[in-house]
């Protein structure tokens, strides 16, 4: 029996090493990095111009196809590594892709000095123009216990009851507003009244303000500050569109309105950008993510190239025609049918409960 890190399916097999395995082999000379793809990630790695969304189906192999993509722009010469832009959501899934990069070519993945997360990205490029914005470089990045410790401070300071608006309300909000994309002057005016009778865009202001002087920022400061370099400084988004040559972004479907226009700003340039997500998969609604990101792909890039990832290698039949069963009757959607070799399988069972806690009963008694 394998474990559980071993699998017999071709996308989620580990790719080989460039080192090892670039030099042609097989009756169509390709390079061994290419092997075991199927004909739709094959089509995703090697589209390499233009703007491409990748439409990958839960356990298509996605990662796969991104770590290939990027290999075989590198081996191919199309760019160097310092010249490639890779974005996703987690600093685990962007150590996944480093690790998997190194596998296939080596050393020179070190070079990738842009491959992380947005907000790490972001964190980069306003260091080098911090200046511009009235920070330093030197600029520290508060945590959400110091963020509520400053507005507290602030809401006193305005005379408001901080029992009745809290600073974690607060905090929220702003978090929201800078999830939106929106500096204290865009704040809608509906939206700064249902703060402390309209005064939370009051607050947002002299909160950005307090940051500047404590040469600080917070979170959602990174991108949104980011934004506002590019839209004012013209000549260092040229710049940044200069320098990536090609850009790639990870769960698309995820982005918020100011992760979608930070990308859009920079992809515009060349406009070799590749996005791979699952508008099935978008469930951090909550959280700011904007599923309609990802349906106005090909408005944002006229000419776009769609590939869908549909083969599934994680999951038995019964599985996936339960889940493609349940997925239809969504509204937005792109549309896209995953099917596998594996057949039959055991059979999903459906089971009803009142609440969160019986549910919880029900699993630890069947795992019991």
């Amino acid at each position: 029996m394998s474990s559980g890190f071993d699998s017999p399916f071709p996308g989620d097999l580990p790719s080989p090493r460039i080192s090892d395995l670039a030099r042609p082999r097989g009756p169509g000379g390709d390079p061994g990095y290419l092997e075991g793809l199927n004909p739709e990630q094959r089509a995703a790695v090697e589209t390499t111009e233009g703007p491409v969304l990748v439409l990958a189906g839960a356990g298509t192999g996605k990662t796969r196809v991104l770590t290939t993509r990027l290999a075989h722009i590198l081996s191919t010469g199309r760019a160097r590594p310092w010249e490639l832009l890779a974005v996703t959501f987690t600093n685990k899934a962007a150590r996944e892709m480093r690790e998997r990069i190194t596998h296939i070519i080596g050393a020179e993945a070190e070079g990738l000095r842009w491959l992380g997360t947005f907000h790490s990205v972001a964190a980069q490029i306003l260091r080098r123009h911090a200046e511009l914005l009235g920070l330093k470089s030197s600029y520290t990045i508060i945590d959400n216990d110091d963020q509520e410790r400053l507005l507290k401070q602030l809401i006193e300071a305005e005379n408001v009851d901080a029992k009745r608006w809290t600073p974690k309300i607060l905090a929220g909000m702003i978090d929201n507003w800078k999830n939106k994309g929106w500096t204290p002057d865009r704040v809608p005016p509906a939206e700064g009244g249902e703060f402390a009778n309209g005064k939370g865009v009051t607050l947002y202001r002299q909160y950005q303000e307090r940051l500047r002087i404590l040469n600080a920022c917070d979170f959602g400061d990174l991108l949104l500050h980011n934004i506002t370099l590019f839209t004012s400084h013209p000549d260092v988004l040229t710049d940044y569109q200069t320098r990536f040559k090609y850009v790639m972004v990870d769960e698309y479907q995820d982005t918020n309105i100011a992760q979608y226009l930070w990308l859009r700003l920079l992809a515009q340039g060349r406009q070799n950008v590749c996005c791979v997500g699952d508008d099935d998969q978008s469930i951090y609604g909550w959280r700011g993510a904007e599923v309609d990101n990802i349906l106005r792909f090909e408005r944002d890039f006229p000419g776009a190239k769609v590939v869908k990832l549909e083969r599934n290698y994680r999951s038995t039949e019964h599985i996936l025609a339960a889940a493609s069963g349940l997925i239809t009757a969504n509204k937005d959607r792109l549309g896209k049918t995953l099917w596998t070799g594996e057949t039959g399988g055991e059979k999903v069972k459906v089971s009803g409960v009142w609440d969160g806690e019986a549910e919880s009963r029900m699993v630890a008694d069947e795992i019991e």
